[in-house]
């Protein structure tokens, strides 16, 4: 099997989603008042849900090469480096090399659908449904969410349904609630609205799933604000620990995807 996929890179109109309106008349012969204090209020949580939704980053491909440190409860787990290539709402493609012997271990295709991964190590060669990757991360992670952890932008983010809002010196606190998890997120207090840490806990009260996302390092020469560091904590029954440093990176440069399983591969 081999698949290819070539792109070509261009503009794409930047879409900015917005907040429904946070108060409505509930009944029109009540006398209802609402001092002007809450609508300026409301006006400024909405006002900064709208700038954080037009600083989400749009492309059409991505390619980076990024360090990766990884801890699960079995330990420490060896450094790796990742080569990423992404053509945006179509493929993910991951080659993972073992840091220490500069040796590819895998080489990973996720499209919306299903996930191939090649262990070149063992000479296998699996393909499961897009589900894997939750059955591997304990987070209900889809296509969609996965490219958005990459680039770095906001996961399970409910723009409509945000729940509590409060500024503190240079940091903003803003808390929305999703179908899976309630999402505190802390951003800089500033014009450049860095997204800083996402806290997610799950609104199923039978389960104690939780995960905490740190974006740090900005770099803001593409014109983007694009962390080059994250730390990505997931918990539940296990925990991982997931550090993520970005060497290098390109938006929206040609880019080509192939991946094919070798004949003498053992499917499992």
């Amino acid at each position: 099997m081999t698949i290819c996929w070539v792109t070509t890179g261009c503009h794409t109109a930047r879409k900015v989603a917005t907040i429904q309106t946070a108060f409505s008349k509930k009944d029109t012969s009540a006398n209802t008042h609402i001092s002007q204090v809450e609508i300026d209020s409301l006006k400024m949580v909405h006002q900064t849900m709208s700038n954080l939704l037009s600083k989400r980053i749009d492309f059409t491909t991505f390619s980076g090469k990024i360090k990766v440190e990884y801890e699960d409860s079995h330990g420490k787990q060896p450094n790796t480096t990742a080569y990423v290539r992404i053509i945006k709402d179509s493929m993910i493609w991951v080659s993972l090399y073992a840091t220490m012997f500069n040796i590819e271990a895998f080489r990973i295709l996720i499209t919306k659908d299903s996930v191939f991964v090649l262990d070149k190590i063992n000479k296998e060669a699996q393909l499961r449904s897009i589900d894997y990757l939750e059955d591997v991360t304990g987070i209900p992670f889809d296509f969609k969410t996965m490219q958005d952890i990459i680039i770095g932008n906001p996961v399970y983010m409910d723009s409509s349904n945000i729940v509590s809002y409060k500024k503190t010196g240079d940091r903003i606190l803003m808390s929305t609630i999703g179908t899976y998890f309630k999402d505190l997120l802390t951003l800089s207090n500033d014009s450049s609205l860095f997204l800083l840490h996402s806290k997610l806990d799950d609104v199923d009260v039978n389960r104690n799933r939780t995960a905490d996302l740190t974006y740090d390092d900005y770099d803001t020469k593409s014109g983007m604000n694009f962390s080059t560091y994250r730390e990505i904590t997931v918990s539940e029954k296990n925990k991982l620990d997931i550090s993520l440093y970005y060497k290098q990176y390109d938006f929206n440069k040609d880019l080509s995807i192939s991946f094919s399983v070798p004949k003498n591969y053992q499917l499992k």
